[in-house]
């Protein structure tokens, strides 16, 4: 993510979240994952705050090979105002001095369906969540922000047109693809141990936000979620090429939107509850595919691999999200549409030389 994020879309979050930069002038935050898609917004909506409000927060964030973040993003790593941490999140050394606010928002993504990718993703998320807990409790953080996700919930039921944050559903705990389901409950059992601590000296405050699927400019091309994928498809024009039938049902909230509802939820969340973050706006796979090829330049072709089942209903995941809106006055902003075609633009821009 070389290219820089668009500044309107950073101007945005800025002008929904005018209480946190007030508040947290000259915070120091503490951010895992911030060369990954989630945290490379949140460090540049940072900086943006910084440079245009003067909030001087000041950003540490950890990174397996600092000198490649470097070399890739001067722009946003080589700042006065950001950190770089040389770690792994199950194995680093804290930073000096105090830290004021911490988001976790470090995300393995190893193959889930292998024994070894498995177990790495269940350790690495279990294990390096107790330890940047252990670290925002040493350093005196005053409010934590676990990034969770709605895997946490397992399948969500066909007949379930949107799943809140009460359903007691869980992974199947027999099945190596759930690994990282079954890791974000642990992590979350974690955070709320933490939580429980408050009454006993702690001052930390941890929230919960139980992200769902999102889209944005930045977006992996090449990874295990369909969006990119199709992106990258309609940018190569070349047919858009669905395994499946493209029934499954899936909602996508735009970026600019998940830093508002992130931070919001940093500066006001309730101390150790779980949130859903995500879209309401529900539509297939398939229909996502033809969203895009609309907003596109390029007519690109459908390719759908397999039958649909006509005698089933097809999977969701969805989130039910008035907890969110109505606790925190949060709502979706950006409409599908437009964030498909800034996503297809930017990502456009981006690959041309």
């Amino acid at each position: 993510m070389a290219q820089a994020l668009p500044s309107t879309d950073l101007d945005l979050v800025l002008t929904l979240t005018p209480d946190f930069w007030h508040r947290h002038q000259g915070a120091r935050l503490f951010l895992t994952g911030g060369t990954g898609f989630i945290g490379q917004w949140l460090i540049q909506t940072i900086q943006r705050a910084n440079d245009r409000l003067g909030s001087q927060i000041e950003v540490i964030t950890l990174s397996r090979d600092p000198q490649r973040a470097l070399a890739n993003q001067p722009q946003v790593f080589g700042r006065q105002d950001i950190q770089l941490l040389h770690g792994d999140i199950t194995s680093f050394s804290p930073p000096d001095g105090p830290l004021d606010l911490c988001i976790h928002a470090a995300t393995d993504v190893a193959d889930p369906g292998r024994t070894g990718g498995a177990l790495r993703t269940f350790d690495a998320i279990v294990n390096g969540t107790r330890r940047v807990l252990d670290l925002a409790h040493a350093k005196g953080v005053k409010r934590f922000l676990l990034t969770s996700s709605g895997a946490v919930y397992g399948p969500q039921p066909p007949e379930l047109t949107h799943v809140p944050e009460s359903y007691t559903g869980a992974p199947d705990p027999l099945q190596l693809a759930t690994a990282y389901g079954n890791a974000k409950r642990a992590a979350e059992w974690l955070t709320c141990a933490y939580a429980a601590q408050a009454g006993n000296g702690s001052e930390m405050e941890p929230i919960i936000a139980r992200i769902f699927a999102v889209i944005g400019p930045g977006i992996v091309l090449d990874g295990p979620f369909a969006a990119g994928n199709f992106v990258r498809d309609i940018l190569a024009q070349k047919p858009i090429v669905i395994e499946g039938d493209g029934c499954p049902v899936r909602s996508y909230l735009y970026m600019a939107d998940l830093c508002v509802w992130l931070l919001r939820l940093l500066e006001s969340g309730q101390s150790g509850q779980a949130y859903n973050v995500g879209s309401e706006q529900p539509l297939s796979i398939r229909e996502l595919a033809e969203e895009l090829v609309c907003v596109s330049p390029y007519r690109c072709p459908i390719d759908v691999r397999q039958p649909t089942d006509s005698t089933a209903l097809p999977p969701r995941y969805v989130p039910d999200t008035r907890k969110a809106r109505q606790s925190l006055q949060l709502q979706e902003v950006t409409p599908l549409q437009v964030a498909l075609q800034k996503t297809l633009q930017w990502s456009r821009s981006a690959r041309t030389p």
